[in-house]
C-alpha cells in the first residue's frame, strides 16, 4: 500500500471540503442509498441527482435509483434511464433531449447527452483523475470496501454472518471436488467483510455418522501402521476405497429390497455383514464408548493436520474448526422434541422420519432424522447445529457453500427449521451452490487430489517461467513464485464462469500467459509492480511527494487526455462492481472486471510512458501516480478473490 497522495477525503468534512475545491456545491446531496465515503460514483450520482430534482417531477430517490451504469462506457459512466420514472403524458425521447437543454453546469460533469429514452452522463476528465487518485490513495487496501482506516472494528452494529465452507469428511485426502467450496467460500467470507459484516468462518468436519463406522471397520481389516506414518490420509482413503468397494454389493441388495417394497428384507439386510459392523462401531461411538472415540479423535487429528497444510498453501483460513461430532446432544433433543410436538416427527418402521410431503414441501420425500439402531442422521444433526450457532453466534445470516447436488438435502435443512417453529430461524440460512469440475482424470491420468493439481500446476508454472531465463534469474523465490501463480491459475479458472455451471479442468489453459488466466492477471500485477520500481530508480516517485501535500504536488492536467480517463473511469467503477457481487455472490463478476482493467492498462503502456515519457517529469510523476493507484485497484480485487499478487 502506497502512501497516500494529495489531500484528506476519508471522513465527510474532508471530503466536501476538497470536493469544494473542485467547485462542487456542499453539502453532498444526501440519499439514503449513496456513500460517498466509500463509494466515488455515489458522489456523482447524489450531484447529478440532485441536479436533476430540479427539473423533474418525481420522487428523487426514484431519480437516483434510475442512474445506472450503462452496458459500455461509450454510452457514458451514468445514463438516466427514463422510462423508470413513469412520468405520464411525457415521450421519454423528448425528455431527454428538454434535460440535456437545461441541465445546469456542474464541474464533476459535462453536460450531458440525449440518446433516444436516455440521458447520457460523462464525467469531467479535469475532475475525475483530481478527484479519484486521492480518493483511491488514501484508502489504499480499503478501496471498494463498506469501512475504511478510520471506521473499520468501530462499528457494534455490524451484522453478522457464518460462512460454512470445505467442509470435508475427516480421514478423506481433498480432491477437486472440494476446491470449489473452499475457493467460493473464501471469496464470500472476504466479499462480507469488505460489505462492513463481521464474518466467522467454519469448517464443519463430517467426522461423524455411519461413514466413519465403515472406515474403522476397514482399519480393522487393511490398515497398516507403517503407511499410516508415511502417508496419513492416502492411506486412510486407500483402506476407504477398499472397504467400501467391499461394502457396495451390500448396499445395492438393500436398494433391490427397497425398490421392491420389502422393508423386512431391507432390515434383515441391515442386521448382517460389513452393515451391522458399521452400524454396531457408530453406536459405540454415540454411545461414548472410550476404544471407539480414541480412534475416532486419532483420524479426526491427523486431517485437521493435514488439512491446515493445505488451506495454509491456498491462503486460506478458518476462525473455527468444529464437526457433526461437537453438536450438543441436548440441543438434538430439543429438536426432536419440537417436531413431536408439533407432529411433524413420525415413527415409521422403527425410525423417527419427516414426511415433507404432508407439510407443505412437494418433491422433498421423507427423511429419516433417527435410524432404526437409534442413532442419529446428518439431517437431526445439522438442524440441531443451526440451533447451536444461533445461541453462541445470533447470526443474521448464515451461508452454507456446497454443491448444487446438495439442493435438497439444504432444502430439508431449512424445512426442518420451520417445522420445528423457528421460521426466523430458517429465514437466515442461505445455501450458496456451485457446479461440478469434469475432467480431472482424463487430464491428469489418475491425479484427482488437490495437492496432486496444485503441484502439477506449480510445475506447469516454473516450466513457462524458466522459458525466460532474463527474468527466472531476477525471481528471488522461483518456486514459491510459481506455487502463487499455479494457485491463481487453478482459482482464476474456478471463477471464470457462472459458479452453477460445471467446467472442464484444462491444465494448460489455466497456466497459460495468454487470455483471461490466473497467470495473465498476475503478469499485468507484476508488470504494474515493474513500472512502480523503474519510476523510482529514476527518481519519480508519487509517494515521496504525495504524504502530506495538496493537490499541487502532482499536475493533474496530465491525466485528463482519453487514455488516462478510460483507465481513471475504469478505476472508479471497482466499488460499483465489489456492491453487484455482494448482489449474486459471484466471483465472476469481480474477475470479468479485472480482465478488463488489465486489458486497459495493456493498451496504455505504450501511450501513456513514465520513464522516458515526453513533457518532462511532471508528466512522468503524474502517470507514476496513475499506474500506481490502478496497481492498488488491481491489488484489491485480486486480494477479495483470495488471490496473493505478485511483483515480479
Amino acid at each position: 500500500m502506497a502512501a497516500p497522495i494529495g489531500p484528506k477525503t476519508l471522513s465527510l468534512s474532508e471530503l466536501q471540503a476538497y470536493l469544494k475545491d473542485l467547485g462542487a456545491p456542499i453539502p453532498i446531496p444526501a440519499f439514503p442509498s449513496a456513500e460517498p465515503i466509500h463509494n466515488p460514483n455515489d458522489i456523482y450520482r447524489s450531484y447529478i441527482a440532485a441536479a436533476l430534482e430540479t427539473l423533474v417531477d418525481c420522487d428523487r430517490l426514484l431519480l437516483n435509483e434510475s442512474l445506472q451504469k450503462p452496458s459500455t462506457a461509450s454510452k457514458g459512466d451514468l445514463v438516466l434511464v427514463l422510462p423508470r420514472l413513469r412520468l405520464k403524458g411525457v415521450k421519454p425521447s423528448d425528455l431527454a433531449a428538454e434535460l440535456a437543454l437545461k441541465f445546469p453546469a456542474l464541474s464533476l460533469v459535462n453536460p450531458p447527452l440525449p440518446l433516444d429514452n436516455y440521458l447520457q452522463f460523462f464525467y469531467s476528465h479535469k475532475a475525475l483523475p483530481r478527484l479519484l487518485l486521492p480518493y483511491i490513495s488514501e484508502r489504499g487496501n480499503f478501496y471498494g470496501k463498506r469501512c475504511s482506516p478510520t471506521t473499520d472494528g468501530l462499528n457494534n452494529k455490524r451484522k453478522k454472518a457464518i460462512i460454512e465452507f470445505s467442509s470435508p469428511n475427516i480421514a478423506k485426502e481433498f480432491h477437486a471436488g472440494h476446491l470449489r467450496s473452499i475457493i467460493l467460500g473464501a471469496f464470500l467470507a472476504n466479499l462480507y467483510e469488505s460489505m462492513g459484516w463481521d464474518v466467522v468462518r467454519v469448517n464443519y468436519l463430517g467426522d461423524w455418522g455411519k461413514q466413519f463406522g465403515l472406515l474403522a471397520v476397514g482399519w480393522d481389516k487393511y490398515g497398516s501402521e507403517e503407511q499410516l506414518g508415511a502417508q496419513p490420509l492416502r492411506h486412510l482413503l486407500d483402506v476407504y476405497v477398499r472397504i467400501s468397494a467391499e461394502f457396495r454389493p451390500e448396499e445395492e441388495a438393500r436398494a433391490r429390497a427397497r425398490d421392491n417394497g420389502r422393508p423386512d428384507m431391507v432390515a434383515e439386510i441391515e442386521s448382517r455383514g460389513l452393515f451391522a459392523q458399521r452400524n454396531a462401531f457408530f453406536k459405540r461411538m454415540e454411545d461414548g464408548d472410550e476404544a471407539a472415540l480414541a480412534l475416532w479423535r486419532r483420524f479426526r487429528d491427523i486431517s485437521i493436520d493435514r488439512y491446515v497444510d493445505v488451506y495454509a498453501r491456498l491462503g486460506v483460513g478458518f476462525d473455527v474448526y468444529t464437526g457433526e461430532s461437537q453438536v450438543d446432544p441436548a440441543t438434538v433433543a430439543t429438536v426432536e422434541a419440537a417436531l413431536k410436538e408439533r407432529g411433524v416427527l413420525e415413527e415409521y418402521q422403527g425410525s423417527w422420519v419427516i414426511c415433507f410431503d404432508k407439510h407443505g414441501a412437494k418433491g422433498l420425500g421423507t427423511a429419516v432424522l433417527r435410524g432404526r439402531t437409534g442413532t442419529t442422521t446428518y439431517l437431526l444433526r445439522d438442524v440441531a447445529a443451526v440451533l447451536d450457532r444461533a445461541k453462541q453466534y445470533s447470526f443474521d445470516e448464515m451461508i452454507y457453500v456446497v454443491s448444487s447436488e446438495q439442493d435438497s438435502y439444504f432444502q430439508r435443512v431449512f424445512k426442518t427449521a420451520e417445522l420445528m417453529g423457528r421460521p426466523d430461524l430458517a429465514a437466515k440460512l442461505r445455501h450458496v451452490n456451485f457446479g461440478k469440475v469434469t475432467g480431472m482424470s482424463s487430464r491428469l491420468g489418475n491425479v484427482k487430489l488437490l495437492n496432486d493439481i496444485l503441484d502439477t500446476c506449480a510445475s506447469a508454472m516454473h516450466r513457462v517461467m524458466r522459458a525466460n531465463a532474463t527474468k527466472y534469474a531476477q525471481v528471488s523465490d522461483p518456486d514459491a513464485i510459481a506455487d502463487t501463480v499455479g494457485i491463481a491459475a487453478v482459482m482464476v479458472q474456478d471463477m471464470s464462469g457462472k459458479r452453477i455451471n460445471n467446467y472442464p479442468f484444462d491444465i494448460n489453459r489455466m497456466t497459460s500467459f495468454e487470455g483471461d488466466t490466473g497467470p495473465y492477471l498476475q503478469y499485468c500485477h507484476a508488470r504494474l509492480a515493474s513500472v512502480a520500481r523503474k519510476a523510482k530508480e529514476a527518481g519519480i516517485d508519487p509517494a515521496a511527494v504525495g504524504g502530506d501535500g495538496g493537490s499541487g504536488d502532482i499536475d493533474y492536467s496530465h491525466l485528463e487526455d482519453d487514455h488516462s480517463a478510460a483507465l481513471l473511469r475504469l478505476m472508479g467503477q471497482y466499488p460499483d462492481v465489489v456492491g453487484m457481487a455482494f448482489k449474486n455472490l459471484e466471483p465472476s463478476t469481480i474477475l470479468t472486471y479485472l480482465f478488463r482493467l488489465a486489458r486497459q492498462l495493456s493498451s496504455s503502456y505504450d501511450v501513456l510512458r513514465v520513464t522516458g515519457a515526453p513533457g518532462g517529469p511532471g508528466v512522468a510523476l503524474a502517470r507514476a501516480a496513475l499506474y500506481e493507484n490502478a496497481r492498488q485497484v488491481l491489488g484489491n480485487g485480486m486480494r477479495l478473490l483470495g488471490i496473493r499478487p505478485v511483483d515480479r
